[in-house]
């Protein structure tokens, strides 16, 4: 069985304020669940998310890592960093990091090995943009992501999340049917190379997921969760999309 994962990505948004909120808001509502929920809040305030929200049962993840380990890398923060700072999670290709910050595959691979060593649980986002789906060439986008990004990876240690590009931060949303197409292909990329893990790791739907449309498209059989952005900076809201969350 899967159980389900909600992770909460705030890019550049929130504050201590909304960081208190959301404690307060999901006081005693986690405690019987099986789903998994991480708050992703800016770096600065890990730590402090990290003391807030342990007590009512979410996690806290990093939006980013640099892919060193230490050195002369000013302004960069280091997997082992986010650690010790309360982080279980960083999240890894992420479409800005990949299309503002010109990631490129090398730094990402780069980087899953930086978190797994940090013993972090990396979240792996691929997806394709309006113009290659347009094209017909989701699965060979998506194929390449995965082999170039997770060629060293450890899969017993790994979250993958589908992000559409033209779904993120636009108001659109990929169809229920749309987003199973593509688990169901990465789930079968899984098969092939990492068999024993290809039925138990976790595959987050991520691009506008709201309250209104989660509970349809948790409900599809490869569908593990949501990476959640716009929605996950009301408690209200992150917390319908937290309730709609099915095991599988």
């Amino acid at each position: 069985m899967r159980t389900s994962l909600v992770i909460a990505n705030w890019k550049l948004n929130g504050d201590l304020a909304l960081v208190k909120e959301m404690a307060t808001h999901f006081a005693g509502l986690l405690k019987d669940t099986t789903t998994t929920v991480v708050v992703c809040p800016p770096a600065v305030y890990l730590k402090a998310a990290e003391i807030a929200l342990a007590p009512v049962n979410i996690k806290v993840g990093a939006q980013n890592c640099a892919a060193h380990t230490d050195g002369a890398f000013t302004g960069e923060i280091s997997a082992q960093m986010m650690r010790e700072c309360g982080a279980s999670y960083v999240l890894v290709g992420h479409s800005e990091r990949r299309a503002i910050f010109g990631e490129s595959d090398d730094v990402l691979a780069e980087k899953i090995a930086r978190v797994q060593e940090s013993e972090l649980t990396p979240v792996f986002c691929v997806g394709e943009t309006l113009e290659e789906r347009e094209a017909d060439a989701v699965e060979s986008v998506i194929e390449a992501q995965l082999n170039a990004g997770l060629a060293q990876a450890d899969f017993s240690n790994l979250v993958i999340a589908y992000e559409p590009v033209w779904a993120i931060g636009t108001g659109k949303t990929a169809s229920p049917e749309q987003a199973q197409e593509v688990h169901a292909m990465i789930r079968r990329w899984l098969r092939d190379k990492a068999p024993e893990q290809a039925d138990t790791l976790q595959i987050l739907y991520g691009g506008s997921v709201k309250a209104d449309n989660a509970d349809t498209l948790f409900n599809q059989p490869d569908i593990d969760g949501g990476l959640v952005g716009g929605a996950s900076l009301s408690p209200e809201q992150f917390d319908a999309i937290c309730k709609a969350a099915k095991d599988t």
